[in-house]
């Protein structure tokens, strides 16, 4: 029984969990390449033992390395032959000879396609009420399939893979979202009512570069189109504050393409307002925890330094508050006309941009 075990499970697709053919699950065959980055990443937030117990399914013994054998949940069964790999997330019966993965055995159960599946998973683990997750992995994996959205990155400083993975920039093609999403199980007025479909029923981030954000998507058209967009609701917090607050020094920016050529710099303290003019839950995270590692927290404001001037004055207005709270704001002074990111793409290094810091006036 153990060697027989260790062969069923020598594999993900092994033929022995019914994955024989390309695709392990009922999608038709045009659908689930689209769907594959989002399948994985489901599978690794739902335990596959979680799911069952849910289900009602109560493991009869345990064998060596973490596997489980029970009553079969998908056939009528009086001697323990479904076995569990807990490690793996993987299961197969020896009786009626299936086998899969959680999104399988949610097929299976309940009888449903692969879209329905995953819908119905969601739904269970409490990922079903914003389709955002699913929007930000399918917009990522459309990038590299668009020459032009790569082109547009390259001309804008970026083109270190690993930094683009790390902050899942992705693009927006338009004309394919909505129909995605609703193969997913999300139905056609939640999508609209999250500002994802317009009421004509077409994708509203169109030729656009996309961030994504915590609640929201930034969008930058790389076309004529106005340049930037939000889905409906606030822009939320500071970028990645969970991260960079813990720094004692603090770079803001206004744009997502200033904060990526300063982390592809190597400055790792930088965070992004989304604009010049900070909302409450902004100003009041620059101003709580001032303390970081045992020092005041300083923050260098290197907002544009546009021809009309509006970026420093923000700037200025800004370090006014912040000192009036009680923190250390230092202003940068970029060269006229530039912003972090043309600083960078024009020739400017690291070095030259830890001058600027040195430089900046209170």
């Amino acid at each position: 029984m153990r060697a027989h075990a260790v062969e069923v499970f020598a594999g993900t697709y092994h033929p022995r969990l019914g994955f024989c053919g390309r695709q392990p699950y009922s999608a038709p065959e045009d659908e689930l390449p689209m769907s594959w980055q989002t399948a994985d990443l489901l599978k690794q937030q739902i335990p596959l033992l979680d799911y069952l117990q849910a289900q009602g399914w109560k493991p009869a013994r345990r064998s060596a390395g973490g596997r489980l054998m029970g009553l079969c949940p998908l056939h009528p069964d009086h001697r323990p032959s479904f076995l569990v790999d807990t490690n793996k997330n993987l299961f197969y019966c020896y009786g009626c000879g299936r086998g899969g993965d959680v999104i399988r055995l949610a097929e299976l159960y309940h009888g449903v396609r692969f879209a329905n599946a995953m819908a119905l998973l969601r739904r269970w683990s409490g990922r079903g009420s914003s389709p955002l997750p699913d929007v930000a992995a399918f917009y990522e994996m459309q990038l590299h399939r668009h020459a032009d959205a790569v082109a547009y990155l390259s001309q804008r400083g970026l083109h270190r893979a690993e930094l683009i993975e790390k902050l899942r920039i992705g693009y927006a093609p338009g004309r394919c979202l909505r129909a995605w999403l609703t193969s997913l199980g999300y139905p056609p007025q939640s999508l609209q009512q999250a500002g994802l479909v317009n009421a004509e029923g077409h994708d509203t981030y169109s030729h656009r570069i996309v961030f994504p954000l915590e609640g929201n998507l930034y969008g930058r058209s790389i076309g004529a189109a106005f340049p930037h967009m939000f889905l409906p609701g606030g822009k939320g917090g500071l970028y990645a504050w969970e991260r960079v607050g813990r720094y004692p020094e603090i770079i803001l920016v206004e744009g997502m393409f200033d904060l990526a050529v300063l982390c592809q710099a190597g400055f790792d303290n930088v965070t992004c307002a989304l604009g010049n003019h900070l909302n409450a839950l902004q100003f009041r995270q620059l101003c709580t925890d001032g303390e970081c590692e045992g020092r005041r927290r300083t923050v260098y404001l290197a907002f544009d330094a546009d021809a009309n001037g509006s970026g420093q004055q923000a700037a200025q207005r800004l370090a006014q508050r912040l000192r009036a709270a009680g923190i250390t704001a230092r202003r940068a002074e970029l060269p006229d006309g530039h912003d972090p990111n043309s600083f960078f793409v024009s020739g400017g290094d690291a070095r030259q941009f830890h001058g600027l810091l040195e430089r900046a006036c209170l």
